[in-house]
C-alpha cells in the first residue's frame, strides 16, 4: 500500500515539468502553422492580384514566421530536455544523436529548417525564372515539405501527452488535435489548387485529384482523436477557413504590377470556394462509431468510407458546380466573379464553362473507377496512420 503513493511522489514533478515544457512548444507551433496557412493562401492571392513583387511581402513573412517560431520552440525543447537530467530519464523522450526529446520537437526543427532554406531558394528562383506557372515549383516543394513536418511534428507532441491524458486536459488537446488536421487538409488541398477550380467539377480527373488529397488526412486524424465527429470538425476547419478568405481578401485593395493584364483588378483575388468535403465527412462520422462498436474490419470500413466520401462528394459538388457557374454566385459570398488578372477573356473560367477534360464517356468512367479505388486505397491509408497515430506517447 506504501509503495504506489511514493511511486507518485517521484512520478508527479517529471509529469508536470514534462507538461509545462511542451505547452508553449506547442502553441507556438500551432500559431506558426496557422500563420503559414493564411500566409500561403495571401501570397497566391498577391500573385493573382498583383504579380511577383520584392521577397518580403506581408505574405512570406507570415509563411517563414512558421519556420522561426517551431524551430526556435523546438530547439529550446530539445536542448532544455538534454540538459535536464529528470526529463532525460523520462520514457517519453527519444535520443537524435546525442539531444533528446519528444519526438515531434525533432521533426518540427527539421520542417523549420527546411522551410528556411527554401526562401532563398524561393527568391533565387524567381529572379531566374520569373514569376510561378505552377504550385510546385522545387522551392515551394521544399516549402511544403517543411510545413508538412512542421505539421506532423505538432501532430506528434500533442499526441505524445493526448494519449497519455484523461478528462478536461485530454479534450483541450484533442481540440487542438482536431485544429492541426483541419491545417494539414488545407495544406494539401493548396497543393491541388490548380484542380479545384469549378471549372473542372464536372470531370473525373477533379474527383481524382480531392480522392488522393483528402480522405487518408480527414480520416487519419479523426480515427486517431476518437472523436465522434471528427471527420467532421477537420472538413469543418478547412471550410471555414476559405469562407474567411473569400470574405476578407477582396476588401483590400490591389493592382496588377505585371503585364498582360487582362482583367482590370483592383482588390486581393481570393481563393476559389471550399470544395464541399464537409458532406462525405457528415456520413462518414455518422457510420464511423457504429462501425468501431461492432469491430467492422479495416478493409470492409475501407470500401464503406471510400465508396461514401466519392459518392457523396459527387451527389453534392457536381449540382453545386453548376450553381457556381450561374449568374447567382456571382456575387461577395461565393465570389465566382473574381479572377486573377492574366486570365483572358477567352478562357473557360471567365466564359463559366465548364472544361472538358475527358473526351469521351468511357475515358470518363475510367477516370471515375479510378477515384473510387484512389478513395478506397487512400482511406485504408488513413485508418493505418490514425492506429499508428493512438500508439503515440513519446
Amino acid at each position: 500500500m506504501a509503495t504506489r503513493p511514493v511511486a507518485l511522489a517521484t512520478e508527479w514533478p517529471v509529469e508536470r515539468a514534462q507538461s509545462t515544457a511542451l505547452d508553449w512548444p506547442i502553441w507556438a507551433s500551432v500559431v506558426g502553422v496557422t500563420s503559414a496557412i493564411i500566409g500561403g493562401h495571401w501570397d497566391i492571392s498577391w500573385h493573382r492580384s498583383i504579380g511577383r513583387d520584392d521577397f518580403w511581402t506581408p505574405p512570406h513573412i507570415a509563411i517563414y514566421l512558421c519556420g522561426v517560431l517551431a524551430g526556435l520552440a523546438c530547439a529550446w525543447l530539445i536542448l532544455s530536455t538534454t540538459f535536464n537530467k529528470a526529463l532525460t530519464a523520462a520514457q517519453d523522450t527519444v535520443q537524435v544523436w546525442k539531444f533528446r526529446g519528444p519526438l515531434g520537437a525533432f521533426v518540427i526543427a527539421w520542417g523549420g529548417v527546411a522551410m528556411l532554406t527554401s526562401a532563398p531558394f524561393d527568391d533565387w528562383w524567381h529572379n531566374a525564372y520569373g514569376l510561378d506557372t505552377k504550385i510546385l515549383s522545387p522551392p515551394h516543394v521544399l516549402l511544403i515539405l517543411g510545413l508538412l513536418g512542421v505539421q506532423m511534428g505538432t501532430l506528434m507532441l500533442i499526441l505524445g501527452q493526448m494519449n497519455r491524458s484523461e478528462g478536461l486536459k485530454r479534450k483541450t488537446l484533442e481540440r487542438l488535435f482536431l485544429y492541426m488536421g483541419g491545417m494539414i487538409l488545407c495544406l494539401l488541398m493548396v497543393m491541388v489548387l490548380e484542380y479545384s477550380s469549378q471549372v473542372l467539377h464536372h470531370s473525373a480527373m477533379f474527383y481524382r485529384v480531392m480522392m488522393l488529397a483528402a480522405p487518408a488526412a480527414v480520416i487519419g486524424v479523426a480515427h486517431a482523436a476518437k472523436h465522434r465527429w471528427g471527420a467532421t470538425i477537420v472538413t469543418g476547419i478547412y471550410t471555414v477557413l476559405l469562407l474567411g478568405l473569400i470574405w476578407i481578401l477582396p476588401l483590400f485593395p490591389a493592382a496588377p504590377k505585371l503585364g498582360p493584364v487582362y482583367v482590370n483588378v483592383t482588390q486581393f483575388i481570393p481563393p476559389y470556394f471550399p470544395v464541399l468535403l464537409i458532406a462525405p465527412a457528415l456520413v462518414i462520422d455518422w457510420l464511423r462509431g457504429p462501425a468501431e462498436q461492432h469491430a467492422m474490419p479495416m478493409w470492409k470500413r475501407s470500401l464503406l468510407f471510400g465508396t461514401i466520401f466519392l459518392g457523396a462528394l459527387v451527389l453534392v459538388q457536381w449540382p453545386f458546380a453548376n450553381f457556381l457557374m450561374s449568374d447567382g454566385a456571382k456575387n461577395a459570398i461565393f465570389g465566382s466573379h473574381y479572377f486573377p488578372y492574366a486570365a483572358p477573356p477567352t478562357s473557360y473560367q471567365r466564359r463559366f464553362v465548364f472544361f472538358p477534360f475527358e473526351k469521351t464517356a468511357q475515358e470518363f468512367w475510367t477516370g471515375m473507377a479510378i477515384a473510387w479505388i484512389s478513395a478506397v486505397i487512400m482511406v485504408r491509408l488513413g485508418l493505418g496512420w490514425g492506429n499508428w497515430m493512438r500508439r503515440i506517447v513519446r
